[in-house]
């Protein structure tokens, strides 16, 4: 197998663990007989400071053409004073919605090795072994209007929380299919007794 990877250091502890993580794509390769080619991006606070935005038309053309994108981390304090626009977490927002990178899944489990580690006592956490599937695109992070509002010497701020029901559909659907595999069941997580986006998100799942 042969895959062209677009890799994105990132910012503070970003760049560190790329190190480890391209050591492992490496050790993979070799010892099953894939080559992976790596071409290096910029994204949030290290892409405006070289190139004066969060995330370059270059980085996300890259991306496009890569098989895949190993991510790092993206922000930290040194650009916590920027405008919104010019924060580093806007690069990430962007290329989840140019690459439609709608799906964030997060699996939960038990390791026995580091229990001690744990603040939950091992009855507690033993066996533990769930998938948290988040959607990425849509919802307050890109709803609009998001902004500050001074008037009559008050300050205000608003932020939308929008989401399209194919949106919702598609990232319900896709935990349905991840289900199918693991233990056949799905626990939608809402707030419908409140908001309005939440009971259209009830009557999706």
């Amino acid at each position: 197998m042969k895959k062209n990877i677009a890799v994105l250091p990132g910012d503070g502890i970003g760049p560190e663990i790329m190190i480890g993580a391209l050591e492992i794509l490496n050790a993979i390769g070799e010892r099953f007989g894939h080559e992976f080619t790596f071409e290096y991006g910029h994204i949030g606070g290290s892409a405006i400071d070289t190139e004066g935005t969060p995330l370059s038309d270059q980085t996300i053309e890259l991306c496009k053409r890569s098989d895949a994108v190993l991510l790092g981390a993206v922000g930290g304090p040194k650009w916590d004073q920027n405008p919104p626009e010019m924060r580093p977490e806007q690069g990430l927002l962007k290329i989840r919605k140019v690459l439609n990178l709608y799906a964030n899944m997060r699996p939960i489990s038990y390791y026995a090795s580091i229990q001690e580690s744990s603040p939950l006592k091992k009855e507690i956490i033993e066996e533990t072994d769930f998938l948290i599937v988040r959607e990425l695109t849509g919802g307050l992070y890109f709803g609009k209007p998001s902004k500050r509002n001074y008037q009559d010497g008050m300050e205000s701020a608003v932020d939308t929380l929008y989401y399209e029901r194919e949106e919702v559909k598609r990232i319900i659907t896709l935990a349905f299919e991840l289900a199918k595999g693991r233990k056949g069941k799905v626990t939608s997580v809402d707030k419908a007794n409140v908001l309005e986006s939440s009971r259209m998100w009830r009557e999706v799942a």
